[in-house]
């Protein structure tokens, strides 16, 4: 049964969260919804949007949400998960997220499924999928 208002938004913790909103709005082309300033620099909650898809951030810390997530350097460069985002100009997509420094893992290419994509790295580690594929079209 689909909900019309139901909507998955994933979200994660950077070391240097205030960086991590500037370098994913570059490389990366989200956009600034909201950002709510932390203590000692820090950011409490940001909301970056892509299109009509959001994610949420903020400063890694040790409060009660931030005790069950960490970044991929707090876990010796592992990371638990890895969101894809559907960009129809994917090609220069990839160009932009290149030129920013993203590190990428699996370069550009067409997927066996439909669509194409590639996979990178951001600058704390995070690993970050993205493709023309639309499993919703």
């Amino acid at each position: 049964m689909k909900e019309n208002n139901t909507c998955i938004i994933p979200t994660l913790q950077y070391k240097d969260a205030r960086k991590a909103i500037d370098w994913l709005c570059q490389a990366f082309g989200f956009e600034k919804h909201l950002v709510v300033d932390g203590e000692n620099d820090t950011i409490a909650h940001a909301q970056l949007t892509f299109g009509k898809s959001m994610i949420m951030l903020g400063s890694e810390n040790e409060n009660d949400y931030g005790k069950l997530v960490k970044s991929p350097e707090s876990l010796n460069g592992k990371n638990t998960q890895a969101p894809y985002v559907v960009v129809e100009k994917i090609d220069a997509h990839y160009e932009r997220a290149l030129a920013a420094g993203a590190e990428m893992l699996i370069d550009i290419k067409d997927e066996e499924y439909g669509g194409r994509g590639y996979t990178c790295k951001d600058f704390e580690g995070y690993i970050w999928n993205f493709g023309s594929y639309n499993p919703w079209v």
